[in-house]
């Protein structure tokens, strides 16, 4: 299983970016709205692992909700995986939380599901699957 990106928590992406610029260089393409779960974000490469800045678009949004108690900052890794069904099937079937059963529309055109930070001792998780 490989690291596909880390996210981060903005609360203003422009800034973000351009913070971040400074250390990887120009965004992978314009910003992307994910409307099912109230964020914008922006794509950098670090190597061939990405960094994904995340500014919510409503603040209850479960981004919004992360900065509002945390702040700004380190907010889920994110690895790929084959089927992000199977992946957290796997965690269900060892008794772990998830905070989606099946997986549903992400960034890119990717499917993603997340298992809940309890299952990775306080980490969000991501699984991404490719299109």
């Amino acid at each position: 299983m490989d690291l596909d990106h880390i996210g981060i928590a903005v609360t203003d992406l422009e800034l973000a970016v351009a913070r971040w610029r400074t250390l990887l260089g120009e965004p992978e393409g314009p910003p992307e709205e994910v409307v099912a779960q109230g964020v914008r974000v922006r794509f950098l490469a670090a190597g061939q692992v990405g960094v994904e800045l995340l500014e919510p678009t409503r603040p209850e949004s479960a981004v919004g909700r992360f900065l509002a108690r945390r702040g700004e900052g380190l907010h889920h890794l994110a690895f790929r995986v084959p089927s992000v069904d199977r992946a957290l099937q796997e965690l269900l079937g060892r008794g772990e939380q998830v905070v989606d059963r099946v997986g549903r529309p992400g960034a890119r055109g990717r499917r993603v599901g997340f298992a809940h930070p309890s299952a990775f001792g306080g980490v969000l998780v991501e699984f991404v699957e490719k299109p």
